[in-house]
């Protein structure tokens, strides 16, 4: 997480008013007869439409500031890459030989729209045919890594989303004692526990079950957030449940994922650390996007106290989570 310039500070969507996106669509060739349907989406924005000839597509324009063009074009090369491979993916369209287009400051890109159902984390054959795919994504992405995105670390992760929130004034003063002793606990006991594996490669980098759409096999969608890392952070949000649910879904996923990517079960140490990583980035990622008129009303919650007593006791919970054994497997050789 970089931190916000003055300029990303000012910024906000109000420009990006329907007509706005119905010329920056006719400046590509796409002319839109119905919908820009807002669809989920807070750090960029997404819209569904149909064009003139009755095609369904999908445009996003990317927040300003956060990516580069080249580090967008980057992910789009990496989603190409997987598509190549018969991996499915939802890849920007090439329009005038081109995946990026611009219009008046902002970036954006087409896809074509792709429904689904939602990823069942508890049906154990869809999760066998997720891990497979995640091995096909990581053959592919340990070819070479990214050399404009960045790598996962403790200073995007976890040093800079702590000094965001201390700048912030989200923290009820009464709680700010306890907040902030019991996180540089955490930071303490994920130091400890972090290592940087040999082997960084190209990652999804998100890939929450929400990300993961079921047709007639799943779907990765959103790579905004890819970059180099250690192969476990694609798979360890895949799990849920208690510690014996856990190690099934795990047998299960490397099973699969070993069918076509060595996994170096060393990394499985990382879980915890990673879902601390987790928990402590998106805070600061909503304090930071707090003025967003979006996120507000998305997240009413994260300006109540009620929110911030709940995050100490999360912070109790995953030290004492660090300070359980890693899961671990038994190699498939």
């Amino acid at each position: 997480m970089n931190h916000p310039d003055s300029a990303e500070l000012a910024f906000n969507f109000d420009g990006l008013t329907p007509d706005f996106m119905w010329y920056a669509l006719e400046s590509i060739g796409i002319r839109t007869e119905s919908g820009l349907l807002a669809l989920n989406s807070y750090e960029n924005r997404v819209y569904q439409f149909v064009d003139e000839d009755k095609k369904r597509y999908v445009v996003k324009f990317y927040r300003p500031q956060r990516w580069s063009q080249e580090q967008i074009l980057e992910e789009h090369q990496f989603t190409q890459e997987l598509l190549e491979q018969d991996i499915p993916v939802a890849p920007p369209c090439v329009i005038n030989g081109s995946t990026l287009h611009h219009y008046q400051g902002y970036l954006f890109a087409l896809f074509d729209s792709v429904g689904g159902r939602q990823f069942e984390v508890d049906n154990l054959d869809q999760l066998e045919w997720v891990g497979r795919f995640m091995g096909r994504i990581h053959q592919v992405g340990q070819s070479k890594p990214f050399t404009h995105r960045p790598s996962m670390g403790l200073e995007e992760y976890l040093y800079q989303p702590r000094q965001i929130l201390q700048q912030s004034s989200f923290i009820p003063s009464y709680l700010e004692n306890s907040f902030f002793s019991d996180l540089d606990s955490l930071i303490g006991q994920i130091e400890q526990h972090w290592f940087t594996p040999s082997s960084q490669i190209r990652l999804h980098g998100d890939c929450h079950p929400g990300n993961i759409l079921w047709r007639d096999g799943p779907m990765f969608v959103d790579l905004d957030d890819a970059r180099n890392g250690p192969a476990v952070q694609d798979l360890w949000m895949l799990l849920s449940g208690e510690r014996q649910d856990q190690l099934m879904q795990l047998d299960i996923i490397l099973e699969a994922y070993s069918e076509y990517c060595e996994f170096d079960h060393n990394q499985l140490k990382l879980i915890e650390p990673l879902r601390g990583l987790r928990m402590v980035h998106y805070m600061a990622w909503l304090a930071k996007r707090w003025h967003d008129p979006a996120f507000p009303i998305a997240f009413p919650w994260f300006n109540d106290a009620k929110y911030w007593e709940n995050q100490v006791l999360s912070f109790k919970e995953q030290l004492s989570a660090l300070q359980q054994p890693a899961l671990t497997l038994t190699p498939q050789w």
